[in-house]
């Protein structure tokens, strides 16, 4: 199966009531860790990069990773997705290059300059068979190039999105309900604690979604900054040398109920870097006089395909829907 778009899989997924993962991907155990889960869970895969991933891994090297994933499975469809395009350019390129589907972020210019520039990526992009991700409202956090402070963020006004979607043609619109990029979402002062002393985030915005959802009947629609940051894998870095104090995510369970309504696709970034980050860490604390990069990538790209699986089938709901 050559790379799809996303747009069977979103109207399954939306019908379905289950999200399909965008996972970011910068290198070759990351690909495969991702890949090797989605094939035997039989699940749809958006496999994504970002402007920052380009720059480190190369365009072209990524290009090919994310090719030789559909080669050894061809019976899941794949996208491969620019997250987060900064402007026309990027978008082009990428397009030009073999990408099926791209997002240009226009959410940090005003709400008229954001309709102008998306819509020129869409018709370029329509063009040529791709589809496009646009976005209202803005993340905090960072991720990569993406740097936006809690002061600057913004939830998606509903009443936009309608004359948005209408106006530049998108395929998919990336909402802002209370996510944040990084593993550094929040701050313990916009948290509580339980009763175990762990930060927890407030809820999300379930009633934004609604309306933009009642507004906007049967469109897919993306949520960035939807990492959970797992605590197992935050603690086993903090206990291996690293300083990750109140590093805190999206709760699962609300990532599954927006999943079940209009949610198509959900980002999955930092939990990937947590998972090779830790076993990396807990490796070479365990075995320092190891040095052979496949020693210690090899239990890393493990444990990344373990937490794929895991939110395939306990979070987005996506097995079995290949």
């Amino acid at each position: 199966m050559a790379l799809v778009t996303s747009t069977e899989m979103f109207k399954k997924a939306y019908a379905g009531g289950y999200a399909v993962g965008a996972f970011n991907v910068n290198n070759m155990e990351i690909v495969q860790g991702i890949t090797e889960a989605a094939r035997e869970e039989k699940a749809p895969l958006i496999l994504q990069v970002s402007k920052g991933a380009r720059a480190y891994a190369n365009h072209t090297y990524l290009v090919k990773l994310v090719e030789a994933a559909v080669i050894e499975c061809p019976e899941i469809p794949i996208v491969l997705h620019l997250d987060h395009g900064p402007d026309f350019e990027t978008c082009k390129s990428c397009i030009d290059g073999g990408f099926t589907s791209v997002m240009i972020d226009g959410s940090s210019h005003s709400f008229e300059d954001n309709i102008a520039l998306t819509r020129k990526v869409v018709e370029y992009a329509h063009a040529h068979g791709v589809v496009v991700e646009g976005e209202l409202g803005t993340l905090a956090g960072v991720e990569d190039d993406v740097k936006v402070s809690a002061e600057d963020s913004s939830y998606t006004r509903p009443e936009e999105v309608e004359e948005f979607v209408e106006k530049t043609g998108v395929d998919s619109l990336a909402i802002a309900i209370g996510t944040s990029h990084g593993a550094y979402k929040f701050t313990p002062a916009q948290c509580t604690r339980n009763e175990k002393g762990i930060l927890v985030p407030p809820p999300l915005r379930f009633d934004i979604l609604e309306e933009i959802s009642r507004r906007l009947p049967g469109f897919p629609i993306v949520l960035h900054g939807s990492s959970s940051v797992p605590q197992d894998f935050v603690k086993m870095i903090n206990e291996n040398g690293g300083k990750m104090p109140d590093a805190v995510g999206i709760p699962e369970e609300q990532l599954r109920k927006a999943a079940e309504m209009s949610v198509c696709k959900i980002n999955i970034d930092s939990d990937l870097r947590l998972a090779m980050t830790g076993t990396v860490r807990q490796f070479f604390a365990e075995h320092p006089d190891k040095f052979d990069p496949r020693e210690y990538l090899k239990p890393a790209r493990a444990n990344i395909k373990e937490m794929v699986r895991h939110k395939i089938v306990d979070v987005l709901g996506c097995n079995g829907k290949a």
